[in-house]
């Protein structure tokens, strides 16, 4: 591989981090409609691991919306990023810890942990990277979740 493709490579897994930040940005800020930075507008999101949906990007964004809306702080942090371009095409998979904070009634917060793997495709446009697809692979969870009980 040429130096100038190498280095290309290079800033394309880069952006592509910063893509899966800003992801976590936005969920974690409640700000969704960063969201529409990160994916494209017609992705598929599946969440079905987690006992979420799977549908089209929109779909899932008002639906991540409403139903994050019960916790008042969450954490996603992503990382051992597993990334592959080919031209203007790529896959990631990363690792992500996502620390959650339900409120109680009583005022006192009861904590939630999730990890697991978040698996996308991508695709270059002319704004940058975006995920085309994106599957939820859940790995493990401690503390019991609404309804859980």
């Amino acid at each position: 591989m040429v130096e100038e493709d190498r280095m290309k490579q290079i800033l394309d897994q880069m952006e592509i981090q910063k893509l899966l930040t800003r992801y976590c940005t936005g969920i974690d800020t409640k700000q969704y409609d960063m969201l529409d930075s990160v994916f494209t507008p017609d992705a598929t999101i599946d969440y079905t691991s987690a006992g979420g949906p799977r549908g089209p990007f929109p779909e899932v964004k008002a639906w991540l919306e409403t139903v994050l809306a019960i916790f008042p702080m969450t954490q996603h942090v992503v990382g051992n990023f597993d990334i592959t371009v080919n031209g203007d095409t790529g896959t990631s998979r990363c690792t992500f810890f996502n620390p959650m904070a339900l409120g109680n009634e009583d005022g006192t917060r009861q904590m939630l942990f999730v990890g697991g793997y978040y698996n996308d495709k991508l695709i270059r446009t002319s704004d940058g990277w975006r995920i085309t697809e994106r599957v939820e692979e859940g790995a493990w969870n401690y503390g019991d979740f609404p309804g859980q009980q």
